[in-house]
């Protein structure tokens, strides 16, 4: 028996009907990207009914980034590796407040918010001001401070 070659016309429409079935599933391929690695920046705060229950508001690089809760929450942003000064929005400046970084492709950093209260008013001697001081923790013992509390 002699078999009959497929004419090419219909060699054209079986390609056809191939790349029309298999060009959804190539788009759905992932696709890799030349991307710049990120370090990762945490902040967070320890709960104490005896401070204040203010959230924080953390800048990087004069640029705000967020505000903690003060029921122990943690904020993080990823950011391209460099050099970072990193502050917190406080009623009375002071040059210890603040932590400077430099971070590397890949690293994470955990900056702990500690609160002042003792901050007085002259006139209000009751009166107690948001003073914050950033404070950047080794990792084992952040990440052990951050399990202790609730899911992030």
């Amino acid at each position: 028996m002699i078999e009959r070659c497929p004419s090419p016309m219909r060699r054209l429409r079986a390609a056809a009907g191939l790349a029309a079935f298999l060009l959804p599933l190539i788009s759905l391929a992932p696709v890799a990207h030349a991307q710049s690695p990120t370090a990762r920046i945490w902040f967070y705060r320890d709960y104490s009914p005896y401070v204040n229950t203010n959230y924080a508001t953390v800048s990087i690089n004069g640029v705000v980034a967020g505000s903690v809760d003060p029921y122990g929450g943690a904020i993080y942003r990823d950011v391209p590796p460099g050099h970072y000064h990193l502050t917190a929005s406080s009623y009375v400046p002071d040059p210890s407040q603040s932590a400077d970084l430099d971070l590397a492709p890949g690293q994470e950093v955990y900056v702990k918010i500690e609160s002042l209260p003792a901050w007085q008013t002259p006139s209000l001697s009751s009166t107690q001001r948001d003073t914050y001081y950033l404070r950047p923790i080794p990792p084992a013992t952040a990440r052990a401070e951050m399990a202790q509390r609730r899911s992030f």
